[in-house]
């Protein structure tokens, strides 16, 4: 098995896997350089699937938001909420997954046993079924959800994004003390049997498609806070829309965890989500620019 180890803030090691990024083109037109559907919240949890949104917002030129649960009060807060993209209703989501280049489901899904969690489960499970052909991103509370058996029917491969525990629940294997060596080995055979990328997050997170294992290495303390696995979806799903699903996975745990660097050496821990929305944007365009 080779391991390639990618240390945030040193573009050396990860170069040859960033130049393989979409780079908008200079005769390009609206919608040309991606469009992404977000699909998550809450009527408890709406700032996830929002940071998600916004940090998708940098990097194509159209974001659509559903939330799984809607009422009118509800919605129309989300329009005032969300000024990047544009925010749709329950009953436009399919037209939605047509139309977008890539889907991300998860954040701020509510879990558990009552009507709006059963509500997002049949919905996460619905549009596996129905757009097997469709780029997703299932993280978080569709993660939590999903049977991983429902992978292997998609035509286009997923990236998922598990911590640990989700990793477990997913595939019913522990990996909290096991070598970093047995760790890359278990998320390499879980994305070749499962026909999908995983993003596994931790200290260092462990990405593959199967074949290739990149583990990304970096960050700090700050990223622990609510949001940032969000934001880490969102940046996936931003740069799915318009590149290879394993090329955008490690660029996305790359830029996160090296925009957490930036951030330590002006704030130190002290930083929040709206501050790593801001910063990793900047983070891209050193890289490619």
């Amino acid at each position: 098995m080779n391991i390639i180890s990618i240390q945030s803030s040193d573009i050396s090691g990860v170069e040859s896997v960033l130049k393989q990024l979409y780079i908008p083109e200079a005769n390009s037109h609206k919608g040309n350089n991606g469009k992404a559907l977000i699909i998550g919240g809450s009527s408890l949890f709406h700032s996830a699937s929002l940071w998600s949104a916004e940090i998708a917002s940098h990097f194509v030129d159209m974001v659509h938001y559903a939330s799984t649960k809607e009422n009118n009060e509800i919605f129309v807060n989300l329009k005032s909420l969300f000024h990047n993209g544009i925010v749709v209703r329950q009953e436009d989501i399919d037209a939605y997954v047509e139309e977008d280049d890539a889907v991300l489901i998860g954040p701020g899904m509510v879990r558990g046993e009552d009507e709006e969690a059963s509500y997002a489960r049949a919905l996460t499970h619905r549009l596996l079924k129905d757009f097997p052909h469709k780029r997703f991103v299932i993280d978080a509370g569709a993660l939590q959800m999903i049977n991983a058996a429902w992978l292997k029917e998609l035509k286009e491969p997923a990236i998922i994004t598990p911590h640990k525990k989700e990793f477990k629940q997913l595939f019913d294997i522990d990996v909290s003390e096991l070598s970093e060596e047995e760790i890359a080995l278990i998320v390499q055979q879980k994305a070749h049997e499962y026909s999908c990328i995983i993003l596994l997050k931790s200290i260092q997170d462990y990405i593959s498609d199967g074949e290739e294992v990149y583990i990304v290495r970096g960050g700090n303390q700050g990223l622990t806070k609510g949001g940032s696995g969000d934001i880490l979806a969102g940046l996936t799903v931003g740069l799915f829309s318009k590149s290879e699903a394993l090329v955008a996975a490690v660029s996305a745990s790359y830029g996160i965890k090296t925009a957490a660097d930036e951030l330590y050496n002006e704030k130190g821990y002290w930083y929040n989500m709206e501050d790593i929305i801001d910063t990793i944007p900047g983070i891209f365009a050193k890289s490619l620019l």
